[in-house]
């Protein structure tokens, strides 16, 4: 087939949604860090696009939870503040119950379980190798399919961006996963329960899974670690 030797221009939301991951991945993987403010002018810059699709980007990243838009200040990475991740696991707690009852009560249900099957396998490779990064990383991965498996769009929408918001946890959390020796086995014990529909044993476990993440939150901040890694 010949080939036009018109360029083919790419769409400007395009644009946008390739900046839009990059900054993300910068803020998850921690490039960014809490409290850092974000000029339009040198990300455009810098990624050699016009400030239009970095404003769109910035948008859709504040939208997420992931960015902070401050009145006559400008866009800020948030710094999450103890009752922020406390709201955080608050939140996530109600949609992953929902979830819960929602696939419980649901036929059919086997490749679900597969799907968190090889996820808990995959976070005990990773916590066999001490690759704690990775295990924190094959957790939310855990999470993200356990909504996803209740078949609810609104549903998986809602948690799309709490699961944003525990990504910036992270910086806090990520550094006391390897305190947690029974994490892998929480999680095979959630999927263990969903196999067998029993609703309140799965979110029994669930809720102390949460539980045990704001009871190690608090732990570190009573060693004078704030959530930004400064001195309370």
């Amino acid at each position: 087939m010949q080939q036009s030797d018109t360029p083919t221009r790419i769409p400007r939301a395009t644009f946008a949604s390739i900046v839009g991951e990059r900054i993300r991945s910068s803020i998850i993987d921690g490039s960014l860090l809490p409290g850092s403010q974000l000029n339009e002018v040198e990300l455009a810059t810098s990624f050699g696009v016009s400030r239009g699709p970095v404003r769109e980007a910035l948008q859709r990243l504040i939208q997420e939870g992931l960015l902070r838009s401050e009145p006559h200040r400008g866009v800020f990475v948030p710094v999450m503040s103890e009752a922020d991740i406390k709201d955080v696991y608050l939140a996530r707690e109600a949609l992953e119950t929902a979830a819960v009852r929602r696939i419980t009560a649901s036929p059919g249900s086997a490749t679900a379980y597969e799907t968190l099957d090889r996820l808990v396998q995959a976070m005990r490779e990773a916590e066999l190798a001490d690759d704690w990064k990775t295990v924190a990383s094959r957790d939310l991965d855990f999470h993200t399919a356990l909504v996803a498996a209740a078949a609810s769009p609104r549903l998986e929408r809602m948690f799309s961006t709490v699961i944003s918001e525990t990504r910036l946890c992270l910086s806090v959390l990520a550094g006391a996963y390897d305190a947690r020796a029974d994490l892998v086995d929480e999680h095979r014990r959630i999927v263990e329960l969903l196999k067998a529909d029993d609703t309140d044993g799965a979110l029994a476990v669930l809720k102390a899974h949460f539980d045990d993440a704001v009871i190690t939150l608090k732990r570190r901040h009573g060693n004078g670690t704030s959530p930004d890694g400064s001195p309370s």
